[in-house]
């Protein structure tokens, strides 16, 4: 317990040097006021982040019987929180066990359209955003393991995003995960229709019985926030 307690604090302070790093690197920009004044300030990177799921919608289950939405929920709240502390501006599709679907929808079919257009408003809604979204795997066989990171196939931005989260699952908490990086077309509506930078990282397989148990415990879902967020540093550092 002690040697888990000390890896999540050694990642912790990894991420504030990245990130002091990332944010103070470069010196203030002069701006132009409405007045004619020139004015000093730091211009902060917005992330939006999506928790997938919500509410009725649980997504995949785990072999414990654990819905995918607690999970991804989890996961998003500590990059959430990290983001905060860290100085970024951070906006969340849900922050809770909802689906933002329009009022007076019924049929999940039909609520979980009108959640994924709420989703992509809120996404496109904000210029120059970088998005996250946050969900889990699943696969009939229960071999797979390991995190993987989705892009739109013709975004270059949103291709560096994913191999920046992507290395650092590698080098800070999957050493051995071959997978790579995938790029998707129509099949993934976010994806394919944000505006902005975007990712989905299937964080791994709730089909795996040890990944699984490993995504359930809240230690863990800190492990994994932490590093997809250190991952997003390192391309906000890139660019």
């Amino acid at each position: 317990m002690g040697n888990k307690r000390n890896r999540l604090i050694m990642l912790f302070g990894a991420i504030i040097c990245i990130c002091a790093a990332v944010v103070f690197s470069d010196e203030p920009k002069p701006q132009q006021t409405s007045a004619g004044v020139v004015s000093t300030a730091f211009e902060r990177q917005l992330i939006v982040l999506d928790a997938g799921h919500g509410g009725a919608d649980g997504g995949c289950v785990s072999i414990g019987g654990t819905p995918e939405k607690g999970i991804n929920l989890s996961i998003m709240q500590t990059i959430r929180d990290t983001a905060a502390i860290m100085g970024y501006d951070v906006i969340c599709t849900r922050e809770s066990d909802i689906s933002i679907h329009d009022e007076g929808v019924t049929g999940l079919a039909k609520q979980k359209k009108s959640d994924m257009d709420n989703r992509l408003a809120i996404i496109n809604k904000y210029e120059g955003a970088v998005a996250l979204s946050i969900h889990q795997n699943q696969f009939t066989d229960p071999q797979y393991s390991g995190t993987q990171v989705f892009y739109p196939k013709d975004s270059e931005q949103s291709h560096l995003l994913a191999e920046s989260i992507k290395g650092r699952v590698v080098s800070t908490l999957q050493p051995e995960n071959e997978r790579e990086t995938k790029p998707v077309g129509d099949e993934l509506f976010l994806l394919n229709n944000a505006k902005c930078p975007i990712v989905m990282v299937e964080c791994g397989f709730l089909s795996n019985a040890g990944e699984a148990a490993r995504l359930e415990t809240p230690e863990y879902q800190k492990h994994m926030a932490i590093t997809v967020f250190m991952g997003l540093c390192d391309y906000i550092r890139q660019m």
